[in-house]
């Protein structure tokens, strides 16, 4: 039997404005770590819109173009890896999500945040939501937005670095890429912090 795809929830209460939050690239050997906020209205329809790791590079691209389009407001932002290794991936990837919200031109009133860790935002309540880009629809738009960026820019960064096979494993640590890292070393994309992958 077809699993049904499910329901994802508009918002978590009527009396706010609300920004989802997710990020993508924590579990990534190169490239850095990349967040988005969305901020949708009631009129927003996309029944398509899933976790991005469920849908097709295709389907995501004209997501994507939707999101941007048709979302009240949106913002992506991105850490490098040396910012990584100073503060370790959960305060970067939380981070990140701070700098995307900060850059929103309409103010949220709730956070809705994938997962279940997060540091306060200023002035603002948030909600934890483990797997909520499977449950609410904004952040879902918010891991969309997020991996169409960081796929597209890991695509450009494997013309540098054609070795590690980055337009295809997006900077994971894939076979390819460790076996990669062994004959060639590191390059300055790489997260240093993340050394036991590849000594």
């Amino acid at each position: 039997m077809k699993k049904e795809k499910p329901v994802l929830r508009k918002k978590w209460s009527d009396h706010y404005i609300e920004a989802g939050c997710d990020e993508v690239g924590r579990g990534c050997l190169a490239g850095p770590v990349v967040a988005a906020a969305v901020i949708i209205s009631e009129k927003f329809e996309q029944n398509l819109i899933n976790d991005s790791k469920q849908l097709n590079f295709k389907v995501r691209n004209e997501l994507d173009h939707y999101i941007r389009e048709n979302a009240t407001d949106y913002a992506i932002a991105e850490l490098p890896p040396a910012f990584i290794d100073e503060h370790n991936i959960l305060n970067a990837s939380i981070h990140a999500m701070h700098l995307s919200l900060d850059q929103l031109k309409v103010r949220p009133e709730l956070i809705l945040v994938d997962g279940n860790r997060f540091h306060p935002y200023p002035f603002i309540s948030h909600q934890c939501v483990i797997k909520g880009d499977t449950k609410f629809l904004s952040i879902a738009c918010a891991s969309i937005l997020a991996k169409n960026y960081r796929d597209q820019l890991m695509i450009k960064l494997h013309d540098e670095f054609p070795q590690y096979g980055w337009n295809h494993n997006m900077g994971y640590a894939t076979k390819n890429h460790q076996q990669a890292l062994n004959q060639y070393g590191p390059t300055v994309y790489h997260r240093k912090s993340f050394r036991l992958q590849y000594d």
